[in-house]
């Protein structure tokens, strides 16, 4: 097995946003999807309750401890700071110990919503960012499930 160059060496979680590896990740939250149940009685039989489904919504995506060699997440979110949303798709790449994709996640009209910095340390791992939040409109999970 060769030894990895790239700033990305130890972080499981790869990244992709609009077809660029915008980073690397040791941590990724947030793959949640939820569908609201409605209860509903049925007109003068109130011994039983129908659950019909209700919205479905999706949480936020909350990626930590992140490394990237690029400005793209960065600048992302300062466009949206500055009033200028741009959604964009992206893609979560679980990463085996042999650096292959084994599982991945896609996302769909996201747009960065947080952004928490890192804390400076110089016996630590080069982190850009300790936390990134990524609020969108859908999730789909690739092979592996």
């Amino acid at each position: 097995m060769g030894v990895r160059d790239d700033p990305y060496f130890g972080f499981n979680f790869l990244v992709e946003i609009q077809g660029l590896i915008a980073g690397g990740f040791t941590s990724v939250s947030g793959l949640r999807i939820s569908t609201e149940v409605v209860p509903v009685r049925e007109g003068g039989l109130n011994t039983h309750e129908y659950k019909l489904p209700g919205g479905t919504s999706y949480s936020d995506l909350v990626l930590r401890r992140g490394v990237s060699d690029l400005d793209l997440l960065w600048g992302w979110y300062q466009d949206v700071i500055a009033g200028k949303v741009s959604r964009r798709n992206g893609t979560i790449y679980l990463l085996s110990h042999a650096n292959i994709p084994v599982k991945w996640w896609d996302f769909v009209r996201a747009y960065p919503v947080a952004w928490e910095g890192p804390e400076f340390d110089a016996s630590s791992n080069q982190v850009l960012f300790q936390a990134l939040t990524i609020a969108h409109e859908g999730l789909f999970n690739g092979p592996g499930f």
